[in-house]
């Protein structure tokens, strides 16, 4: 039964094109995107005026504080922005090559995001920050994040015929990768 289940994985894995380079690609991969949304809050941050710093999981003002309220706005929104415009770009190039290491850039950037605001705590995410600034219900930002993010993965899932199986051997790389990044975060 044992040499059955790695058997049965092992071909799962092969029809969802996932093999030792794709497995070993998502570390970078999720470095890579976090550093970006996090460039994201720090770009805006800098193009208000503000100067800023960046770690690969916060971007805040120097001083501890923005020169003025609509910065902080605009520095929150910069992150799932460049979320976003990962998952195009990359989408674009997963239209263009059929790369598995393209998809898997669409993929992180979406699983990233999705994985912080259910886990992390919504109140604690970029949305409801963009939310409360606004002042709109925060599920409505989030809502509308998650929905351009879930479309630009579903569009890219389709692009490279993916079955919702290897979306789930996707997501497992996911967890590994953000653990990876957390726990190395963490010692930082």
């Amino acid at each position: 039964m044992k040499q059955t289940l790695c058997k049965r994985i092992a071909a799962d894995l092969k029809e969802s094109q996932i093999d030792r380079k794709v497995i070993v690609a998502f570390i970078p991969i999720a470095f890579f995107t976090y550093f970006f949304h996090e460039s994201g809050h720090w770009i805006f941050g800098v193009f208000t005026g503000n100067d800023m710093l960046i770690s690969l999981n916060n971007s805040s003002p120097k001083n501890g504080h923005f020169i003025h309220d609509s910065d902080a706005l605009w520095s929150a929104i910069g992150g799932p922005a460049f979320t976003v415009l990962q998952g195009l770009l990359f989408l674009l190039l997963t239209s263009l090559t059929k790369s598995i290491y393209s998809y898997s850039l669409v993929f992180f950037a979406v699983f990233s995001r999705l994985f912080s605001i259910l886990f992390g705590g919504v109140n604690l995410q970029d949305e409801a920050r963009i939310a409360s600034m606004l002042d709109i219900h925060k599920y409505l930002v989030v809502s509308i994040i998650a929905t351009i993010l879930l479309l630009i993965l579903w569009k890219s899932t389709r692009i490279m015929k993916l079955d919702m199986k290897a979306v789930g051997y996707f997501t497992v790389l996911g967890v590994y990768a953000i653990l990876i990044v957390i726990g190395i975060n963490g010692l930082l």
